[in-house]
């Protein structure tokens, strides 16, 4: 492991499901982390896994070589880095500021101009794979920005993930993330919609699911969601809040650019119908319950499977400081 003082110092802002464990595994990998996140209690948690809490932005990036944001939204985005309290204003010309939330590609490119104004130098790199990808280092991270920055940030992005591609210029790497979304959604729709189909047709799931996982329906949805489906438990690792978010970047960024996505138009619809139905707060897997819904199932939950009205809300920390 190289030294703390060999490796760049770095400002981690967003401390929530996938934020902290993100952090935690830069610490682990030798790197210095100051972190700022608006729940006392994420701080207490940076403090605990060896990070040093900071009290704001400005005392965050203060010295630091290289900026991370890993926060819900755009707004979220453009409230930490612009303005007088912000990012732009506090880092040293020649920072590199990785953005990695799930914003539009338009929020990226708009952030690299103002950041190149100041001489900051900006990446968008937003990942994919969950908070068991955050915690296991394994993420897929896809990143639009120049490459001389890819490249320098290329060694961080090796700890947080196993998958790291450039994809083009500023924007790109949300394009990608839109696209992710897109497929990931849809997956979890035509599996959920497996999943009600196979047991109302009295197949045994399990056995169903084993067999299908071995064929061309496998993916890394059905494998990585296979024990929410069966047990109908719902922790949010990537919640339908969230994905009902990246599916409007998903719907205005194609129609911007004239692409037609007539499964995507009507699967954002369904995760937006499942958020206004009150499971917002769940893992995007909890489709499943909509798919239920619209077949008429009554589901009663017996000892050790909860439903997701039995599951506590995330909490505004995870909403605050989420991928």
């Amino acid at each position: 492991m190289l030294s703390p003082s060999s490796l760049p110092r770095v400002a981690w802002i967003g401390l929530g499901i996938m934020g902290l464990p993100m952090a935690s595994n830069l610490l682990k990998a030798g790197y210095e982390v100051t972190g700022h996140t608006l729940e006392q209690a994420g701080l207490d948690r940076l403090a605990a896994v060896g990070g040093t809490p900071a009290g704001s932005v400005a005392a965050a990036v203060r010295g630091a070589d290289v900026v991370v944001t890993m926060l819900p939204a755009s707004p979220e985005v453009e409230a930490v880095a612009h303005g007088e309290h912000g990012v732009l204003a506090h880092a040293a010309p020649g920072t590199l500021f990785v953005d990695m939330s799930s914003v539009t590609p338009r929020t990226s490119v708009e952030l690299a101009e103002a950041a190149a104004r100041r001489g900051i130098r900006v990446l968008d790199a937003p990942v994919s794979g969950g908070e068991p990808g955050a915690v296991e280092g394994v993420l897929s991270i896809m990143a639009g920005g120049e490459r001389a920055d890819f490249e320098r940030a290329l060694p961080l992005f090796r700890v947080l993930g196993t998958t790291v591609v450039l994809c083009g210029p500023h924007g790109a790497g949300q394009t990608v993330k839109a696209a992710n979304q897109l497929i990931v959604a849809a997956n979890i729709q035509a599996c959920a919609e497996a999943v009600v189909f196979l047991e109302k047709s009295g197949v045994n799931l399990e056995a169903a699911l084993d067999v299908l996982a071995g064929g061309l329906a496998g993916s890394a949805v059905l494998s990585r969601k296979r024990h929410n489906f069966l047990t109908r438990h719902y922790p949010p690792g990537f919640r339908i809040d969230l994905h009902h978010k990246d599916m409007g970047i998903v719907t205005d960024a194609a129609r911007a650019v004239g692409a037609a996505v007539p499964v995507g138009a009507l699967v954002a619809s369904l995760v937006a119908a499942a958020r206004a139905q009150g499971d917002g707060g769940l893992d995007h897997s909890a489709l499943l319950r909509g798919v239920e819904r619209l077949s008429g199932i009554e589901r009663t939950y017996g000892a050790g499977q909860p439903s997701g009205a039995d599951q506590p809300p995330a909490s505004s920390e995870a909403g605050r400081a989420r991928r």
